[in-house]
């Protein structure tokens, strides 16, 4: 946890700069308090894993039914754990009190504070799931997860407490406009999450979950499959908008977002999206599946470091690979479904991939001058708009073409190879007409029908396999 926390501190310490004139701020020696505490429950934690006296105490908050029970056996040490976690826990909410109450008010500082009691929060809860699931592999290994977060979060807070100047101190016209109401500030935290495309990569789960096990599915395993993916899948979107917030100022499509127009403050932004995502995975690994959890944030993490920081400014084919993020979805139905994986769902996985870029470029054709302005390489810019056209025909024809190995691998019936034939040729006329029309409005109606498209036939996926049970 030392050699973690040394990590973290050159990162931080890399990103922010020049640290602040030094002088006495007892917030700084608050925060270092909450830090050095925490590294301490981190150890007795490590030592109450490492004797066995995980479960010394039966049930919770309670041991035997006691506060202080006879201190026999593992029980000593693991009533410590408990004490000195509320000992940690009390401080971390001081420390968090305090990064509000503070004069300059850096919202830096607020939004560490914020993603801290958050995972305070969780990391309790999973605590008592620890004893009420008997030290379950998944709920242990959330526990340790989130213990890490916590950490790490800390160590965070307490060097920018140390770095970040004060004349970068809140101020209200910054973060929003004065006087919105709750609920106009709760929808553009809702806004960040994209939920239109939310509920698109929720139709692809839902459906791989019904193919993989129909009719032999409990509601709450569904619901709490789609309230996970969707979390997780709102974590990325509102990342994605806090590191393409400049991007997004120039483009019209997007210049209206809640950060660009200053309605949310880019740190808060932040909190929000790491604690999202920190619940869809604790959520996931504990009330689903630990194989459907780690598929739900490595499909977060894959979008935001692989195609938000590191291929969208940088090449034309960033739809094309970090495709492969928005394709997960099935993966983690079917894995929440079955606890494995399979030749079907990778199928699924394919079909989603390969729907992708002409789904996409088809949108960045009547969008071509805003990505232009804003740098972004997307391939009408890049490669011109013939080229893309071309390209949206190949991926079309190979779509449709690979949504037919449904039929015999996953043993689908004339259902769904009517419908995929009757859905693909729709597609392929479309994008033929596009090549040759070179329209915006051509444009427009593949990528309208890309969306019908894809959740049409997902749709003929699960009734031809209900039909078959």
């Amino acid at each position: 946890m030392a050699f973690f926390a040394t990590l973290i501190i050159l990162t931080v310490t890399t990103m922010t700069g020049p640290a602040a004139p030094r002088r006495h701020v007892p917030f700084r020696a608050l925060a270092v308090l909450t830090l050095v505490a925490t590294f301490g429950l981190v150890l007795i934690g490590g030592y109450v894993s490492a004797s066995g006296a995980g479960l010394a105490c039966p049930d919770w908050p309670l041991c035997y039914g006691q506060l202080l029970p006879s201190l026999t056996g593992g029980v000593g040490a693991h009533l410590l754990h408990r004490f000195a976690a509320a000992i940690a826990g009390a401080l971390i909410v001081v420390t968090a009190a305090a990064a509000y109450r503070t004069q300059t008010r850096r919202p830096q500082l607020q939004a560490a504070s914020a993603i801290a009691v958050g995972l305070l929060i969780l990391q309790i809860i999973l605590g008592a799931l620890n004893i009420e699931y008997r030290l379950a592999d998944a709920v242990t290994i959330a526990h340790l997860a989130t213990a890490a977060a916590l950490f790490a979060t800390l160590v965070v807070l307490a060097v920018l407490a140390s770095r970040v100047s004060e004349s970068e101190a809140y101020r209200p016209e910054a973060a929003g406009r004065p006087g919105r109401s709750r609920v106009q500030r709760v929808m553009d935290y809702v806004a960040l999450t994209k939920p239109r495309i939310i509920v698109l990569l929720l139709v692809t789960a839902f459906a791989s979950m019904l193919i993989a096990a129909p009719g032999r599915i409990s509601p709450w395993l569904i619901f709490f499959t789609l309230a996970g993916g969707a979390m997780s899948a709102g974590s990325a979107n509102a990342i994605n908008q806090v590191l393409e917030r400049d991007i997004d100022a120039l483009m019209s499509r997007t210049r209206r977002r809640p950060i660009p127009a200053g309605r949310v403050s880019p740190p808060y932004a932040f909190a929000f999206a790491v604690l999202l995502g920190t619940v869809a995975f604790v959520e996931m690994a504990v009330l689903v599946n630990l194989l459907a959890a780690v598929l739900s944030l490595a499909a977060l993490l894959f979008y935001v470091f692989v195609y938000t920081v590191w291929l969208k400014r940088s090449t034309p084919q960033n739809i094309v690979i970090g495709g492969a993020a928005g394709a997960v979805p099935p993966l983690v139905g079917w894995a929440a479904a079955t606890g494995h994986l399979s030749l079907t769902a990778i199928l699924l996985f394919v079909i989603v991939f390969l729907w992708t870029p002409p789904h996409f470029w088809a949108l960045a054709l009547f969008r071509r001058d805003d990505y232009a302005l804003a740098h972004v390489p997307m391939l009408p810019v890049v490669a011109g708009e013939t080229e893309t056209r071309r390209q949206i025909v190949i991926y079309t024809v190979v779509l449709v073409l690979v949504t037919f190995l449904l039929y015999p691998v996953a043993r689908l019936g004339p259902v769904y190879l009517l419908s995929a034939g009757f859905l693909g040729a729709a597609f392929v006329m479309l994008a033929v007409r596009l090549q040759r029309q070179q329209t915006t409005a051509a444009a427009v109606r593949v990528f309208g029908y890309s969306i019908f498209y894809l959740g049409l036939l997902f749709a003929a996926m699960v009734a031809d396999r209900l039909l078959q049970a």
